[in-house]
């Protein structure tokens, strides 16, 4: 009996170790990944049929910094944040006689932009679904907006109303529901403004920083985007204080803001994993020369981007990277938020990528993995707390 007993618990113990390491690797096809640094963060949202990526990754990395901060877990609105800047962007639209972008896609500047200039509120306190769906659906409203400044900036009067403007703000009334000036949470009156105050957060701390060689590095500049529209400035740096900044931020407990560029190949949401192949590689190392040499472009295509094999990635350079840009190659068109890094099972780094497009269609669960390629070569900006920044580097940018 006692032998038995032994040999039972020896049999659950190694089912226990088995489920444990399976606890803290996610698997994908050939990837296989472990977490080395991964920072708690909010739940995954979905913005749905919207194209308000910037807002959802936006508040998810200011609610992830009041958990980092003992601040407590917040459900904050991205709609406030959204109601608001459309309601700006039309103005600066008329002002400019409709010669700027006046789609949904917009910066993290804009979310730091409310949150100074207006503070926020509860997502229960705005939800912006009043037109009856559960989830955001925007494209009739973003017609509705877009064709009506359009028609004022036709001005048909030949002098534009006084009262333009509140009319635009009534179709935001309508569609994402009536501005909160004042709401009760949790048996306390605020504004959007005070319910700011009360969380902490010192917009002054965040700081936002990209990498390309047509400006001077060190300095801020003004990203050339057609979203912003603020002229929103980032401190530019050399990629390699980037990757830098990103590592050092995750480390110390900080999660990161990410704008980058998701219509690579080698972007996949349902394998949960962007990737930066090679195409000229000669030879791949786990096929047989002779096979590689024979298979048309095609079939190697195929190959690299089938996710069924750990293939070689792209050596980026500071020189690629921009490359890339200028040639409209990589463009800004995701906003994301790292919160962790990872390595496979050949010890290659990639970093914990947060989304906003729920958890369906993904074998993580709303995350994805990034290789270091990938994010060096799309990345075309961050937010972090500028504390987060390598001494070295914030000296240089003058934050110390």
């Amino acid at each position: 009996m006692k032998r038995f007993t032994n040999f039972f618990l020896a049999i659950v113990m190694a089912f226990s170790l088995v489920f444990s390491a399976k606890a803290q690797v996610d698997s994908v096809k050939a990837y296989h990944f472990t977490t080395d640094k991964r920072v708690k963060t909010t739940s995954v949202k979905n913005q749905y049929r919207s194209g308000t990526c910037w807002a959802f990754s936006g508040i998810s990395f200011f609610e992830t910094e009041l958990l980092r901060m003992g601040k407590g877990e917040y459900d904050l609105s991205e709609m406030f944040v959204v109601r608001n800047i459309y309601s700006d962007k039309a103005i600066k639209y008329v002002r400019l006689h409709g010669h700027m972008n006046f789609g949904s896609g917009n910066e993290f500047y804009d979310v730091e932009y409310v949150l100074r200039k207006y503070g926020i509120v509860p997502e229960k306190v705005y939800d912006g679904l009043k037109y009856g769906t559960d989830k955001p659906v925007h494209a009739e409203m973003d017609k509705v907006l877009e064709n009506f400044v359009k028609a004022i900036v036709e001005n048909p009067n030949k002098k534009l109303t006084p009262v333009w403007h509140d009319a635009y703000d009534k179709i935001l009334d309508t569609y994402l529901g009536e501005y909160p000036k004042e709401f009760t949470y949790k048996g306390k009156k605020y504004t959007p403004k005070s319910f700011m105050e009360s969380l902490g957060l010192n917009m002054d701390n965040y700081v936002d920083i990209s990498s390309f060689t047509h400006h001077p590095f060190y300095e801020k500049f003004v990203p050339e985007l057609p979203d912003n529209w603020q002229g929103g400035q980032d401190y530019n740096v050399p990629l390699n204080d980037l990757i830098a900044i990103i590592d050092n931020a995750i480390n110390k407990g900080y999660s990161v803001a990410w704008a980058s560029d998701v219509s690579e190949k080698g972007f996949s949401w349902k394998n949960g994993i962007a990737i930066l192949p090679d195409e000229k590689v000669d030879e791949v190392a786990n096929l047989e020369s002779d096979k590689w040499l024979n298979m048309d472009r095609r079939e190697k295509l195929h190959y690299l981007y089938s996710f069924n094999n750990i293939v070689k990635e792209q050596t980026v350079t500071q020189e690629s990277r921009q490359e890339g840009f200028d040639n409209y190659q990589t463009t800004d068109d995701h906003g994301m938020q790292i919160v962790g890094i990872a390595h496979d099972q050949k010890g290659t780094k990639y970093y914990i990528v947060k989304n906003s497009w729920g958890v369906k269609g993904t074998p993580f669960k709303g995350f994805f993995y990034a290789s270091e390629p990938f994010v060096k070569a799309k990345t075309t900006g961050i937010l972090v707390n500028k504390e987060a920044i390598p001494s070295d580097i914030a000296k240089k940018l003058k934050l110390k």
